[in-house]
């Protein structure tokens, strides 16, 4: 996956379960088990979620995903 197609995944408000499957590059059991670490961790810190989506701040959080770099690596691209 290119810097670009991880920038458009990243800029969703939310994150579903094929999001998180091409973000970590899983299959859908891994990233069910990702999901729900993942949904503990925002749970932990005080936040009600609804549905299965993940705020994808919290996400681009937990997965330590750094943006700046994707940004750096994208103009590189072009």
């Amino acid at each position: 996956m290119t810097a670009q197609e991880t920038l458009d995944i990243i800029a969703k408000p939310w994150c579903n379960l094929e999001d998180l499957m091409k973000l970590v590059q899983v299959g859908r059991n891994l990233a069910l088990e990702l999901r729900h670490k993942i949904r503990e961790y925002v749970i932990n810190q005080g936040y009600q979620l609804p549905g299965n989506n993940l705020p994808m701040d919290k996400v681009v959080e937990y997965l330590k995903i750094n943006i700046d770099y994707l940004e750096k690596t994208n103009r590189k691209e072009k």
